[in-house]
């Protein structure tokens, strides 16, 4: 894998490769009037994506631009498995899927749906992906990486060309950050354009400490949205990106988030899991406050949780 993060021809590429196999997904301009937060915010929906996330972008690209081998391997902790699923499911290929035990069983249940073989192994997303690395060597399998490629990240950011052509005027974005494949694609994309916020648990602070230490570093792993952003270690490809896109890294608690998806959910019907509501947990906590008139557009990443405790 290289750690050169995608340009943005790159990424047309990867907008024409997986055109016609992901959604347009729409953005909501709450103009301030629901009360979520106190300035007028575009809201781009990525959990209404095929298997709830953002991920089958990536999952796509990096296997299409490989040639759609018979066997897909990835890890997981719920998410990118199911993007992977998916995408073998629509191609006819087989994918195994590598995830920790405290995978939420949505999400594992979701993958089987897809017949897609799945692997319980460890307590953690890092467990899992020396398994699943462990089998696609011995097996010559394709390796699927959640975020640590630039193919996968290529793909992430179509989001942020999706964005700019739905909500040109943007000034400022809101990601949410675990493994850096999403605002790693989406800062390539808007480099020196628009100013791109990361925002992470104080649990999960993958992008924080990386850039605080200038490389990539361990971290430990302990917040309510781990199971999406629980990544232990900031991928190559993501962080330089965030790098040279300036990027601003912000962090919120879990009870900010949990805050936030409910407000999602009590003020617009969005039921975002944890991780989909990190990204405007960094509005609603205050912890960055938009400058008057300032455009400002939130990623809401993912949807694959169960409603029943919104």
């Amino acid at each position: 894998m290289t750690d050169q993060p995608p340009i943005a021809d790159d990424i047309e590429h990867a907008a024409e490769r997986i055109h016609g196999r992901v959604r347009v997904t729409p953005i909501i301009d709450t103009g301030g009037a629901d009360d979520l937060v106190d300035a007028p915010v575009v809201l781009k929906l990525e959990l209404l994506q095929h298997t709830g996330s953002f991920k089958v972008r990536g999952a796509y690209n990096r296997v299409l631009s490989a040639g759609s081998p018979p066997l897909l391997v990835a890890a997981s902790g719920g998410n990118h498995g199911l993007a992977v699923a998916y995408v073998a499911h629509r191609l006819g290929l087989r994918a195994e899927i590598f995830v920790p035990t405290t995978a939420p069983a949505v999400k594992i249940g979701g993958i089987r749906l897809l017949d897609a073989d799945v692997t319980l192994v460890g307590t953690s997303y890092a467990e899992a992906l020396a398994a699943s690395l462990e089998r696609a060597q011995r097996s010559g399998a394709l390796m699927v990486p959640a975020y640590d490629c630039a193919e996968v990240v290529a793909g992430q950011g179509t989001v942020g060309r999706e964005l700019e052509q739905q909500a040109p005027a943007v000034e400022t974005i809101l990601v949410a950050t675990g493994g850096g494949g999403l605002i790693g694609g989406i800062a390539a994309w808007w480099s020196g354009r628009a100013r791109i916020v990361s925002v992470e648990p104080y649990g999960a602070p993958t992008l924080h400490a990386a850039l605080a230490a200038g490389e990539p570093v361990d971290v430990e792993v302990d917040s309510v949205a781990a199971d999406s952003l629980g990544a232990r270690r900031v991928g190559g490809p993501g962080f330089a990106a965030a790098v040279q896109a300036g990027v601003v890294p912000v962090l919120v608690s879990d009870d900010d988030i949990r805050r936030t998806r409910r407000l999602l959910w009590t003020r617009l019907r969005i039921a975002a899991e944890p991780g989909g509501a990190t990204a405007l947990a960094g509005l609603v906590s205050g912890v960055y406050r938009p400058e008057p008139g300032e455009r400002v557009a939130v990623v809401v990443c993912g949807g694959n949780a169960s409603p029943a405790d919104l």
